[in-house]
């Protein structure tokens, strides 16, 4: 069975990791929300502080004996396309929302590593994202 080895988090640890999951989910979401896209500001805050809360539960109930902890990283992981999906849109126009769906997916792994305490990966993570959904609009346009 394979468990995460990390110190039990202060209570001041966990919020602060939380936190950072609301900053970071929340800077996307503005992003969508400001291209009035389906899933906006709320949605991608919910997603990133739900998946450092499962990550964070999935570090403590790793800490016992026999147990794994990678069950539950991998259930947000499957279980947030389900969320994507309803954003996808087809209809006689084409696809929409795939964009979308895919930042939803990325936000639930951002709030994972704000869960994991990797921060330097949260953060990088976001910048990209943020870069790719602002500057490669622009360029599409063009």
């Amino acid at each position: 069975m394979t468990s995460f080895s990390f110190a039990h988090p202060t209570q001041f640890e966990l919020i602060g990791r939380l936190l950072l999951a609301t900053i970071l989910g929340g800077l996307i979401g503005y992003e969508r929300e400001a291209s009035e896209r389906p899933a906006g500001l709320r949605t991608h805050i919910l997603v990133a502080v739900g998946a450092a809360l499962f990550t964070l539960v999935s570090m403590h109930i790793g800490q016992v004996p026999g147990s794994d902890s990678t069950r539950i990283a991998a259930q947000i992981v499957s279980g947030i396309g389900f969320l994507g999906a309803g954003t996808i849109i087809h209809d006689t126009m084409g696809i929409r929302g795939l964009t979308t769906a895919a930042s939803l997916w990325s936000v639930a792994g951002i709030g994972m590593a704000c869960g994991a305490a990797y921060y330097t990966g949260a953060v990088a993570a976001t910048g990209i994202i943020f870069a790719t959904l602002t500057f490669l609009r622009r360029m599409g346009r063009k």
